[in-house]
């Protein structure tokens, strides 16, 4: 507007204020959690070219390996169901780590595994370490990042998953805890520190520390690092175990149960859909069509997982 709509009394309008740039170390955060969906998507698809030479050395039959394959579904619910108590033990980040570690230990016993019973006991492992990796990294995620508008040996296969948890449980540990978690703690002057680094302004860190507190049921001008904190948040049932279920499952809120409906149908679908059969059986597809070479096949399932 010009100087001369200024003198005549009109307001000129207000430019629009600029967004912050975008906070790259909550970026690198939240990146380096979301890698935890790696750990899922290698133990399915490295199924899928090491049940070819798995067959071989083993001398173990196609409902064996079906079951091999599918189970991991089963098992990975026993570490989703233990990773929301956990985190609330020992903090989101090393309950990324502990995920880590499980898996690490899952896929050396089943690199090493000489016989279908101690595979299917990585098997059983790597799964739990799946549950907590998928269970847990979106807690993380949502909770520090800003609002925002060949041939090869089956053995060595599995063996190679043991790297990436090695080098997730090291970046996780130069990663914040979650400041809920904290809060919940009592911790808030190190949730505010927290907030500060992965907001992008200190006034954004501030109403999410509001946010955060009023969620926990902590009231205004409770000071930093006091202990009535977690007696507070302790008695407040809907952050911890039943209390969570029970407003979840039987006294959802008409967003919470949209939420839900969306989330089981994603999950149901995606299912559904095979995508773990297709993937899993791409070698034998490809074998039927033309390609006998064991080689050739798994290389087509590469470019199909590509």
């Amino acid at each position: 507007m010009s100087k001369q709509d200024a003198s005549d009394g009109i307001p000129a309008a207000e430019a629009p204020a600029k967004r912050p740039p975008l906070n790259k170390y909550a970026l690198a955060c939240a990146i380096l959690a979301s890698m935890n969906s790696i750990l899922l998507g290698y133990d399915v698809s490295v199924m899928s070219g090491a049940q070819l030479f798995m067959k071989q050395d083993l001398k173990i039959t196609d409902t064996k390996i079906e079951i091999l394959a599918g189970i991991i579904n089963i098992y990975s619910l026993v570490g989703s169901l233990a990773a929301g108590r956990t985190s609330d033990w020992i903090g989101r980040r090393y309950t990324m780590v502990l995920a880590a570690a499980i898996f690490f230990a899952g896929a050396l016993i089943m690199g090493l595994a000489p016989s279908y019973a101690v595979l299917m006991l990585g098997r059983f492992v790597a799964g739990v370490g799946v549950g907590y990796a998928l269970m847990i990294a979106p807690v993380y995620t949502a909770e520090v990042a800003p609002t925002l508008p060949v041939h090869l040996s089956w053995r060595v296969m599995f063996l190679v998953g043991a790297v990436p948890p090695v080098f997730l449980a090291l970046g996780v540990l130069a990663m914040p805890e979650s400041p809920r978690w904290l809060v919940m703690q009592g911790r808030i002057g190190d949730a505010r520190r927290v907030l500060a680094k992965t907001s992008d302004s200190p006034a954004e860190a501030e109403e999410r520390l509001a946010d955060i507190k009023k969620a926990i049921g902590i009231p205004e001008g409770v000071g930093d690092d006091n202990d009535d904190v977690v007696v507070v948040a302790r008695k407040n049932k809907g952050t911890h175990g039943e209390g969570v279920w029970r407003d979840l499952l039987l006294r959802p809120t008409p967003p919470v149960r949209r939420i839900l409906i969306a989330c089981l149908g994603l999950q149901f679908f995606q299912q559904a859909s095979g995508i773990d059969s297709v993937v899993l059986y791409s070698p034998r597809v490809f074998q039927k069509a033309g390609l006998q070479s064991d080689s050739n096949s798994f290389g087509a399932t590469m470019a199909v997982g590509a």
